[in-house]
């Protein structure tokens, strides 16, 4: 496939691997950019996760989001997850708008990641305590900022699932 036709692709351009994300916050911040960090497993993408994208993007001027790989889906949420393949979701999620550039990371933790990008803001949702978010001593660190967001309520992929299943979810 040719340069010129994957990038034709939507979301296709704004997916990043693992080794480019070094050289890409660099560039970003030498054009005065400031570099926003995100992520999540991303399995079914709902309303609550299209609100947390919308928050983490407005604390900045580029959104970079770290999707879990399959494997570390499963390893988090167990052996029938994920329902989508870890390309799929890096593609929906670089559809949006509001999302710049989206990587796969495989391990249990975006350390690695949040250590080669070296964003200026790293948001996780406010479900995270302060103290458990991976990533926040090395941010603060560097001069970042942690942000917790608000949840949009009542959505959460495991709590979709349940639905379709006909448990009683309230």
């Amino acid at each position: 496939m040719t340069r010129t036709a994957r990038s034709a692709r939507p979301g296709g351009s704004k997916i990043v691997i693992a080794s480019a994300l070094g050289p890409l916050g660099k560039r970003l911040r030498r054009s005065g950019r400031r570099v926003v960090f995100t992520n999540g497993c991303f399995d079914l993408v709902h309303p609550g996760h299209l609100a947390l994208l919308e928050a983490a993007r407005a604390l900045g001027d580029a959104l970079v989001v770290g999707v879990n790989s399959d494997s570390s889906v499963r390893r988090l949420k167990g052996p029938g997850r994920p329902l989508v393949p870890q390309k799929d979701r890096a593609r929906m999620l670089a559809a949006l708008e509001c999302v710049d550039h989206v990587t796969i990371f495989s391990g249990s933790t975006p350390l690695r990641t949040i250590l080669r990008l070296r964003p200026d803001v790293l948001v996780k949702g406010a479900d995270w305590r302060r103290d458990d978010i991976v990533g926040r001593a090395e941010v603060e660190g560097w001069g970042g900022h942690v942000a917790r967001v608000a949840l949009k309520g009542g959505y959460s992929t495991t709590r979709l699932l349940d639905r379709l299943a006909g448990k009683a979810v309230r």
